[in-house]
């Protein structure tokens, strides 16, 4: 009876007591970084919107329940719009959003990070980086600068961009001057563009009041907004030189190891999430604006002549060769890239080819 009467009372003590926690692990510290931007306060797609970087920073802090708080600042509010690169390897910011092609001049090999003319589209490129060795690739590049960079968006394909006067013929490029970053200003170059660098802000100033002929920006939505409709009226297509584009978000690597482990998966979450929901909101968004463009802005929406397609297309190839050539680096990654990008050719020759001939 005894023994009875102890057992109840300690199995009543028992459902009265309050469980205890059981022994997780979890660091508890916070980290409060700062971002940079390439693009201007209030940018659709690169900076506000869904699977932008201002919407990156929160998925982060949601995600982490605050325990990584990431302060966003568009280009001008901390520093200049292409300062991004080394604001982060110096440490004076520990992420930026940007195009890795910016970094051309010190990192040829970056630009095939963003997109290569003629190269793959949106499932093509995030294939390569995600699983065909392009994201080794690119950590391999960017770790003795003590930088690491993950893909955070995508705008699909882009037009191929304004002109002031029609193209007709490979020699209207000759003498133009025209804003387009990347490998494609390399092509242009070729025959005879003089190629510029200007950042979105200043593009619609320079065409409207003819320092350049032409520019490149994105697509009808993201160049509308920046009013390119009135300054050129001649708007062309086939996406030759960015078949994609893919949005940088560039890390301190220091920064970037001083995570813990569910930190860094959260950060790599977040931008896989922004990657996908950013080129949906471009999908989403560039079939309406192109339309009013063409039917509220007398905008002549062209495809380019396939005998200018078919002078770009091997200028491309004589360009790429030639940088690939120069530089061992280049060479690698020019390599991996091609040759991924024929195996996947192959494969979207028989799935997707044939599915958009069916709805033309």
């Amino acid at each position: 009876m005894k023994r009875r009467n102890f057992l109840t009372a300690a199995a009543a003590a028992t459902m009265t007591a309050p469980l205890a926690a059981p022994p997780v692990a979890r660091a508890q510290t916070s980290f409060n970084w700062k971002m940079t931007n390439a693009y201007g306060p209030g940018s659709p797609f690169y900076v506000e919107g869904p699977g932008s970087p201002t919407d990156f920073c929160r998925k982060v802090e949601a995600m982490s329940d605050g325990r990584l708080r990431i302060q966003h600042f568009a280009a001008g509010e901390l520093i200049p719009a292409l300062e991004g690169f080394d604001a982060v390897r110096n440490g004076t910011v520990e992420m930026n959003s940007a195009n890795a092609y910016f970094w051309a001049g010190r990192l040829p090999a970056a630009q095939y990070f963003t997109t290569v003319p003629f190269g793959m589209n949106f499932q093509g490129q995030n294939a390569w980086l995600y699983h065909g060795g392009g994201m080794e690739l690119w950590d391999e590049l960017y770790a003795p600068l003590g930088l690491k960079a993950l893909p955070v968006g995508n705008t699909g394909v882009q037009m191929t961009g304004w002109f002031r006067e029609p193209i007709t013929s490979v020699e209207d490029f000759r003498g133009l001057k025209m804003r387009i970053p990347g490998l494609a200003g390399k092509v242009y170059a070729t025959l005879g563009v003089d190629v510029k660098l200007l950042p979105g802000g200043e593009i619609f100033p320079a065409l409207e009041r003819g320092v350049i002929d032409a520019a490149e920006f994105v697509g009808p939505y993201q160049d509308r907004r920046l009013g390119l409709q009135n300054a050129a009226k001649y708007y062309y297509t086939t996406g030759w030189h960015e078949p994609c584009n893919v949005t940088e978000l560039l890390i301190n690597k220091a920064a970037w190891e001083s995570l813990p482990a569910d930190l860094q998966a959260i950060v790599q979450t977040a931008a896989m999430a922004c990657n996908l929901e950013s080129y949906a909101w471009c999908e989403a968004n560039n079939a309406a604006a192109l339309k009013d463009l063409v039917d509220n802005f007398g905008v002549q929406a062209n495809v380019l002549p396939p005998e200018v397609v078919a002078a770009l297309k091997a200028a491309t190839a004589t360009a790429l060769e030639e940088i690939a050539a120069s530089d061992p680096v280049v060479r690698k990654v020019h390599d991996a890239f091609m040759a991924f990008k024929a195996e996947h050719d192959g494969w979207t020759a028989i799935a997707e080819k044939p599915l958009y001939n069916l709805k033309a």
